[in-house]
């Protein structure tokens, strides 16, 4: 096995599923499957045993020891995190794995903030979630954002060397919603009605940054941020504000609310990343296995 290419990748959740299946799907060995359905298996247990949906019959350290196998690297590895709610639960997650593609083999490691590893250069490649670029590097000009194709124009080079090189297709929407009540019937819901419109729009704090790269200053021109209050659901606090921007698959949920759902403003995905500073063959060799079409638009840097 040649020397891996290290790759740094979420430690949990949606983003890490959407990396196992890229591997999964161009990798040569049916292991690979196995390892995807292993990992995802395992966290999402341990999600429900965070979450108190699940007892677990064995305390933590026995569950990490039962998981992982430090003798045969191309095993997963998981590790012990506390987790941000109260308390500080521990809960386990993703450490490490080798993966062979054949022409090159990658170490998976798991990262707190993938991006940030590799604006740092620690790492030449990652992934991460296409929100966190837009939130800490993408410029804010009076146009607004739709797509992943077009993050990399909107990076400025003196900020950082990562660029995005394509989007797995896990993807969530940023959406536009509102109560029905509150604009004339037939009105679409979209980025035009936000550049005529004055008043709130409720969004998470979180996304003030990235809601304004989306939509361009000059849509957000009469318009004031307002958020959820503590223990609001997004979407009541929403339908009680009458527009807002919510992350959502279907919008489904919203309905529940009564509101309308809008635009797709931005889609929210995992995104295959690179550092351009960092060149090496074996990096070059490693983005030709991983760096496949994807339902996003490729941005090959």
């Amino acid at each position: 096995m040649s020397e891996p290419v290290p790759v740094a990748v979420p430690r949990k959740g949606r983003p890490l599923e959407a990396v196992l299946e890229r591997i999964a799907a161009v990798g040569p060995e049916d292991r690979l499957d196995g390892l995807a359905d292993r990992v995802s298996n395992t966290l999402r247990y341990e999600k429900a045993v965070t979450k108190g949906r699940v007892d677990a019959e064995d305390g933590p350290y026995d569950r990490l020891a039962e998981y992982s196998d430090p003798n045969d690297p191309r095993n997963p590895e998981f590790t012990l995190l506390r987790d941000d709610r109260d308390g500080k639960p521990r809960r386990i997650v993703f450490d490490a794995a080798t993966v062979d593609l054949g022409e090159v083999t990658l170490k998976l490691v798991g990262r707190e903030e993938p991006f940030r590893a590799l604006r740092t250069h620690e790492f030449a490649l990652g992934f991460d979630s296409a929100d966190l670029v837009l939130e800490e590097v993408v410029g804010i000009r009076p146009g607004g954002l739709g797509q992943i194709a077009d993050i990399n124009e909107r990076i400025d080079p003196v900020d950082t060397d990562v660029r995005v090189v394509n989007g797995l297709g896990d993807t969530v929407y940023h959406t536009l919603m509102g109560r029905p009540e509150g604009f004339e019937p037939g009105t679409d819901l979209d980025r035009g009605f936000v550049t005529g419109y004055e008043g709130p729009l409720c969004i998470s704090p979180r996304y003030e940054r990235l809601v304004t790269a989306v939509l361009g200053t000059d849509a957000l021109e009469g318009v004031e941020f307002v958020y959820p209050n503590a223990d609001e659901e997004e979407e009541a606090a929403i339908a009680r504000t009458g527009l807002g921007v919510y992350l959502t698959v279907t919008g489904s949920t919203a309905r529940e609310h009564e509101l309308a759902v809008g635009e797709h403003l931005f889609p929210s995905e995992t995104v295959l990343m690179r550092n351009a500073a960092e060149r090496d063959p074996r990096v070059e060799r490693a983005l030709d296995a991983i760096a496949v079409e994807s339902p996003s638009s490729e941005i090959r840097v």
